[in-house]
């Protein structure tokens, strides 16, 4: 079979030169697909006579010939689980191949030859050739790095130098091809404008096709110990955080995999929105926890807590000074030094060791002291072993004695009283006392922690009495949303996962600007680290990026020049208007053919309310609260706490009211929630507009 990737017939057009190209492609995969249903067949069989055989012969085989045979059949069944995969991955290919071709010629001299790019590999056995190449090889560099003209591209033998002569993108979508761009220059953006006009899916969707050069050197950067990521709003950071981790899978598949990988969420609906991505990248789901859960796992559910969410909704609905206070104080670096001596003075306080003697044996308080010290980060009932233990050592090689078990009580008893007894919530709260600041500790209704003082009295759990990290196996751990960690909570993580990792986000977009840590911030945090930046943003169109330019603005943010319509802002005579306005919009939306309305309130109250009025209006809504942990399309109305990392066709942000949106907060509630929008942003209000809105 002779292809058009390397076959140009001379009365052939360019484009169906391609189709029938994609026609052979297609028929190959279908060949290969018919050929694994034969071995599945045959594998089906051969499970089918192995079972009959061990129930027909059960009686007359031992125990030993069973096992055998029972792990013969497990063994044929894995490699059948193996062949069905698959089989799948290619159907899944046949219905969209690849997305791109470059003709590279290598050296100089030679004939071009074509390389088609894809989502997965695909190696034709039949015609002994690699078809369609993944995206992730080293030769795929070629199609995002460079144009047409000189080029060169790194494989395990070192640099291949040569030049591009073509390059063509297609979409192929159910197998048809939709179109095909062909172009002596960069074509990617030019297939990103097709993309980006297309309506939003119930998930985030891989972006193989649209790879930007500056997002590929992030993607396929192997050596970072930890790679720090400032992406403005609609750059597309998580999306290529999720794409650097299949690279890394690809990569370093002999020592890498899904269950390795660890990533650190804002919120369960948002890890549900991009839990599709790394499956349509051919890679296993990887696991994901938040800040509380991880927070509970290490406090063994023993002590109550204030959530991030919680502490969010009574900011924007009391607009607390004292708290607010609080919480800038805990969030900063200088608190965090303080709490590093805070824990070395307990340290040095909490035990006063003294002389033991059994006999005329004698331990002298020294070598106590010595040892406990030795210990430190071990919970305390552990380190007394260990001291104990250590004392049984030093008898044994000093004077020749087994000590009893009774000795051994006594001993556990008299470590016992050197050590002064607290709980950690005490020795907490005692940091305030010692500082001079009492009133920075004021327990939550119900006597919960604050939020805010969860990671540091985990920090002092951590250097006092040691934890155990469930995730300790972890070799990446992805943190999204680096801006509203505090020092405290970095210097926790540190402790927790010596790891590599990749951590993303935005400095413009904290959620809780008095908690926000900037990017100089996170890299103390992270001494060594890479830190690459995103500036173009593409979710949304120029109007609605200039309109939130305006809110809160941001000089490196470059917006994809995309036209659109303007950002409308209503302003309504009364509530009752307002909530007309609203169910106007939606169904507008309803009337279109966008797949995403986001109704984004800045308080939860005020959410639930505008839910209650549309479902009542015949509309099928879904609210968004702390408890939610699925995204889908349709219309959303949740909070821009909750919307953040989401996107969606139209956004209306009710209320947008001067008394409503006037605090610093406010502000970035407000630049988050008008970011969600791709190609439609209303704001409505009554009283007099916000003075964040343009004028």
């Amino acid at each position: 079979m002779k292809f058009a990737s390397s076959h140009k017939a001379k009365d052939q057009n360019p484009e169906a030169e391609e189709r029938a190209h994609l026609a052979d492609v297609q028929r190959c995969l279908q060949r290969t697909v018919q050929k694994i249903d034969a071995r599945l067949s045959r594998y089906q069989q051969e499970i089918q006579e192995q079972k009959g055989y061990l129930w027909e012969n059960r009686s007359e085989m031992d125990h030993v010939e069973k096992i055998a045979m029972r792990e013969a059949i497990g063994q044929t069944v894995m490699t059948g689980d193996s062949i069905l995969a698959q089989r799948t991955r290619l159907l899944k290919l046949a219905r969209s191949p690849y997305f791109g071709r470059f003709d590279f010629a290598q050296g100089t001299g030679t004939a071009s030859k074509a390389y088609y790019i894809g989502v997965h590999h695909f190696y034709d056995e039949h015609e002994k050739e690699h078809l369609v190449f993944d995206w992730r090889a080293p030769i795929a560099t070629l199609f995002y790095d460079f144009e047409t003209g000189p080029a060169a591209y790194l494989s395990p033998a070192g640099e291949i130098p040569g030049k591009v002569t073509l390059k063509r993108q297609f979409r192929i979508r159910d197998g048809v091809m939709e179109f095909m761009l062909e172009s002596g220059l960069n074509i990617v953006d030019d297939v990103l404008q097709k993309e980006l006009a297309q309506a939003s899916d119930d998930g985030m969707k891989n972006i193989v096709a649209t790879i930007q050069r500056d997002q590929n050197a992030i993607i396929r950067d192997e050596d970072a110990q930890t790679l720090i990521i400032q992406g403005v709003a609609g750059s597309g950071k998580t999306s290529i955080a999720l794409h650097r981790i299949a690279f890394l899978l690809y990569r370093f598949k002999e020592t890498l995999s899904s269950r390795d990988i660890l990533i650190l969420s804002p919120n369960r609906v948002f890890a549900d929105y991009i839990s599709n991505v790394l499956p349509e990248l051919g890679e296993e789901s990887v696991a994901e926890i938040g800040m509380e859960q991880l927070a509970d796992e290490l406090l063994e559910r023993k002590v109550p807590f204030q959530t991030f969410f919680e502490q969010i909704a009574l900011l924007l609905e009391t607009n607390d000074a004292a708290m607010r206070q609080r919480i800038a104080v805990k969030s900063s670096a200088d608190f965090l030094k303080k709490l590093g001596a805070y824990a070395e003075h307990v340290e040095a306080t909490i035990f006063t060791a003294a002389d033991l003697s059994l006999g005329r044996r004698c331990v002298p308080a020294r070598f106590i002291a010595d040892t406990f010290a030795r210990h430190r980060g071990v919970a305390v009932p552990e380190r007394l072993t260990r001291v104990v233990g250590a004392i049984e050592t030093k008898l044994g090689i000093d004077y020749n004695y087994d000590i009893s078990s009774e000795e051994r009580r006594t001993l556990r008893a008299a470590l016992k009283k050197m050590h002064r007894t607290a709980t950690l919530r005490t020795t907490y709260k005692g940091f305030y006392d010692w500082l001079g600041e009492p009133e920075l500790f004021k327990p939550a209704k119900g006597s919960k922690l604050e939020y805010a003082d969860l990671f540091p009295l985990i920090y002092l759990k951590l250097r006092l009495e040691g934890v155990d990290n469930p995730h300790k196996a972890v070799k990446h751990l992805l943190i999204d949303e680096m801006q509203d960690y505090t020092p405290v909570q970095y210097a926790v993580l540190a402790r927790l996962f010596a790891c590599r990792k990749t951590i993303l986000g935005d400095v413009t977009q904290a959620v809780n600007p008095y908690s926000a840590s900037r990017a100089e911030d996170i890299q103390k945090a992270f001494a060594g680290a890479n830190f690459m930046t995103l500036t173009k943003s593409y979710r949304s169109t120029l109007p609605i990026m200039q309109f939130a330019q305006h809110i809160c603005f941001n000089p490196d943010l470059v917006p994809m020049e995309r036209p659109g319509r303007p950002a409308l802002v209503l302003a309504c005579r009364s509530k009752g208007e307002e909530m007309t306005a609203i169910r106007q919009q939606a169904e507008e939306f309803r009337a279109s053919d966008h797949n995403t309305l986001g109704i984004i309130c800045k308080t939860q109250k005020q959410a639930e309310k505008i839910a209650a009025g549309l479902n009542k209006e015949g509309f099928s809504v879904r609210l968004l609260d702390a408890r939610s942990a699925v995204f889908s399309g349709g219309i959303i109305v949740c909070t821009a706490h909750l919307a953040k990392g989401l996107e969606f066709d139209r956004v209306v942000v009710p209320d947008v009211s001067a008394a409503t949106y006037h605090t610093p907060m406010d502000r970035n509630m407000l630049y988050v929630a008008c970011t969600r929008a791709m190609h439609v942003l209303v704001l409505t209000h009554t009283e007099a507009p916000s003075d964040f809105l343009p004028r």
